[in-house]
């Protein structure tokens, strides 16, 4: 077994040992991290980008019950509880009518929370530091070498030194680009992706949000969604084309389609100053299995899934809790039974995961393909969701976060 590794000083002085290597120090490599410290574990994580680009970029905001959960039962949930809206809801619209989903009363009391995924890297790193657990930034170069052995390496190069860190496992949180599932051997994974023919165009305004709860909206004219991220900044977002530049959409343009897209009697929608602009394209993306030899891999590394359903980070979350259990084990000398099952345990909620959000992506979005009467079946199923309790209580379970495991 590695020998703990007690303070980023010793990754520079001399070839370092730790327990986990993490790559990645995104929600997934981050709470990683502080769960095995809680259990005990020593770790080392590494992150190519500087720590202002990860607590910056805006990603996903729609915790989970089970996320929220986690993070508060693990201690860094204090500045969420503070900060969070929390939401009992969430309204669709189409036809030009509002159709609320009571998320609370369909699912026995939970709740989803609004809390910017760079608030959370925030309280988990600061989680991290106070902890005094190695996190280091800027690295480059990095290399995993004998994954298949019981004494893994990731070499890098940080402040222009080289490193080797032994390990007895590597968790890949690295993102979809990363270097860590193309480390994996050819042949051994299988990559299942789609790739939707639009694109999602997002704001970032500073201007109170028009409404209570997140709203999703089909119109003729493509989708649209009103969000938010505090009291005072509101997010939204329009399907647009995916060939579609961010040039081609000034201020003008995207207020106006979100005034139409957004559209119902008795309702305004405030327009202010955009701070923020991002354009996205939606895909879907499942790499399995999950795992090979002492590598493991987490969050977008794994699996992609369309925004719709708000699953992205609640996902990589989910990953990590149960990867933390079986590292855990095998770091305290009880074996590999945890880790062995990783992959098929994560992989049914995560196929879950991507039949939910896409299915609120299909009913949702207007396809360049659609044709009047897929346009129309669409409807009905929209109209058959909020009008039968049976597939409301199915959307706001599956919204909410159902884990089988």
């Amino acid at each position: 077994m590695p020998a703990p590794m007690g303070s980023t000083r010793q990754v520079a002085d001399r070839p370092a040992r730790t327990q986990v290597a993490i790559v990645g120090a995104g929600p997934a490599g981050l709470m990683l991290a502080h769960l095995l410290h809680l259990a005990g574990v020593d770790s080392v994580v590494i992150e190519a980008r500087s720590r202002e680009h990860v607590e910056q970029r805006v990603r996903a905001g729609v915790l989970e019950q089970g996320t929220v959960d986690l993070l508060v039962e693990s201690g860094a949930g204090e500045r969420l509880l503070r900060e969070r809206l929390v939401h009992q809801g969430i309204e669709l619209r189409f036809d030009g009518h509002r159709h609320r989903i009571d998320l609370s009363g369909l699912t026995g009391g939970r709740t989803i929370s609004v809390y910017g995924q760079q608030e959370v890297v925030k309280d988990l790193i600061a989680a991290r530091l106070a902890a005094g657990g190695p996190l280091l930034f800027e690295v480059e170069d990095v290399t995993l070498e004998g994954i298949e052995s019981e004494l893994p390496v990731v070499s890098f190069r940080h402040d222009g030194a080289a490193h080797r860190l032994e390990c007895a496992a590597i968790a890949g949180c690295d993102g979809f680009h990363g270097v860590c599932r193309p480390s994996i051997p050819r042949g051994v994974l299988r990559e299942h992706a789609h790739e939707y023919p639009f694109a999602w165009l997002g704001i970032l305004a500073a201007v109170a949000p028009s409404t209570e709860e997140v709203v999703y909206s089909r119109h003729e004219r493509g989708f649209a969604l009103h969000s938010m991220r505090s009291p005072r900044v509101s997010r939204l977002y329009l399907q647009v084309d995916a060939t579609d530049a961010l040039d081609a959409w000034p201020d003008d343009r995207i207020w106006s389609e979100l005034q139409v897209r957004l559209a119902v009697d008795g309702w305004t929608l405030h327009e202010g100053p955009i701070i923020e602009r991002t354009m996205a394209p939606l895909r879907s993306f499942v790499a399995a299995p999950m795992q090979h030899g002492r590598l493991y891999l987490a969050g977008d590394a794994a699996h992609i899934v369309p925004p719709t359903g708000a699953k992205g980070m609640n996902l990589a979350i989910a990953d990590v809790r149960v990867l933390a259990r079986g590292l855990v084990e095998l770091c305290r000398g009880h074996g590999t039974t945890l880790l062995d099952a990783y992959s098929e345990t994560r992989l049914r909620h995560v196929w879950q995961a991507q039949q939910f959000s896409g299915w609120m992506t299909s009913v949702l979005h207007r396809l360049p393909a659609d044709g009047d009467w897929q346009a129309r079946l669409r409807l009905a199923e929209l109209r058959y969701t909020v009008g039968s309790r049976a597939a409301s209580t199915s959307l706001a379970e599956r919204y909410v976060g159902y884990d089988a495991d």
